[in-house]
């Protein structure tokens, strides 16, 4: 499998976490030295992997139990060497988000480093 599948597969399980609510998928998507970065309509929000996989688990019932419509566009995907960047777009808790994620390949796998999530506004 490409590098480039390899990544899109990452990113479908970031979302796929998000989207049924699963911590244990969040955690694979992401570096356990990752950050989730960005703002919210009050401030500025840091979190750990741990933290948000914890709050992405308390989302119950998940968006997937809702039959809620699941919405993730790879906008841009750019690679060198074991690095990459990725700008998505998805519908998350009734917003829509526009993330960059940063990339590596670690022991052989591609896993989100960084979060910059930037709310664009209400979910379509």
């Amino acid at each position: 499998m490409s590098a480039e599948n390899q990544i899109r597969d990452t990113i479908q399980l970031y979302f796929d976490g998000m989207y049924e609510s699963s911590a244990e998928k969040t955690h694979r998507a992401f570096h356990p030295n990752a950050k989730i970065t960005g703002y919210l309509e009050d401030g500025l929000h840091q979190m750990t992997v741990g933290e948000f996989a914890s709050f992405v688990a308390g989302q119950q019932p998940s968006a997937k139990d809702k039959n809620e419509r699941a919405r993730l566009e790879i906008l841009s995907l750019e690679t060198a060497g074991n690095t990459a960047v990725a700008r998505v777009r998805d519908d998350y808790l009734g917003l829509t988000f526009l993330d960059t994620l940063s990339l590596l390949k670690a022991e052989g796998e591609w896993r989100i480093y960084n979060k910059l999530f930037h709310v664009e506004g209400p979910g379509s």
